[in-house]
């Protein structure tokens, strides 16, 4: 055999060898694919909670979301929005104080890996007793008081003052933010960053909900320059 045939051998032998050894990969990783059940072949459940205000569709925040039976859950979003991972069958609860408790069964028919819901929840109205709260002990001693009170028009020209749209707007700009506020942003925060933990967060271009606050608060004249 002269040297160029053998090379040619030899290249022809290393390519046969490379598709065989593809042929068989691809093979192996048909079956393992097919050796899993669909019950346990992860899927993406992403979605909106929403509720009903006034006639309006609004999203709910900070609504706890977790698979019954397991320790899998997250959170919606400011704008309502969550993503988990779920199998089918398995059993998805929506909680949040205020409102109904909501299950949602993830359908065996699903043939996606990934799926999207709109999830409504509805407010739970809980009735109490009724407290009357009265800043004195019995009727005469209100009497007493009543009688006795200073209505002088130095103090209704003050209580005008203090509650005037101007006084009101100061301290709306320079009281600092108090306990339950700061509390309140923490926790908004905290939530956002455990939507989103693991992946990039998305830009919601399209988002309606964004859209239509913008559009309210252009008509609203909020972005006018101010005077």
């Amino acid at each position: 055999m002269t040297h160029a045939k053998h090379s040619r051998y030899a290249i022809f032998q290393k390519l046969f060898l490379i598709a065989l050894f593809v042929m068989v990969g691809q093979t192996l990783l048909n079956a393992q694919k097919k050796s899993i059940p669909d019950s346990l072949k992860a899927i993406q459940l992403s979605g909106v909670v929403v509720t009903e205000e006034e006639g309006e569709v609004v999203p709910l925040p900070y609504v706890n979301i977790y698979v019954k039976g397991t320790t899998r859950g997250t959170f919606s979003g400011n704008d309502g929005f969550f993503s988990l991972v779920v199998r089918k069958g398995e059993i998805v609860v929506f909680s949040t104080v205020g409102f109904k408790t909501v299950e949602y069964t993830v359908p065996d028919s699903l043939n996606r890996t990934r799926y999207t819901i709109y999830q409504i929840l509805s407010r739970d109205n809980i009735l109490l007793p009724e407290t009357v709260v009265y800043p004195w002990p019995s009727r005469e001693h209100f009497n007493i008081e009543f009688l006795a009170m200073d209505v002088t028009d130095v103090l209704e020209e003050n209580a005008v003052e203090n509650l005037s749209e101007k006084a009101l707007a100061q301290l709306r700009e320079y009281l600092p933010s108090d306990g339950v506020e700061n509390v309140g942003l923490y926790l908004r925060q905290q939530a956002d960053s455990y939507v989103y933990a693991g992946q990039i967060k998305p830009i919601k271009v399209l988002d309606v909900f964004a859209w239509q606050r913008f559009i309210q608060a252009w008509k609203r004249g909020d972005f006018k320059k101010k005077k």
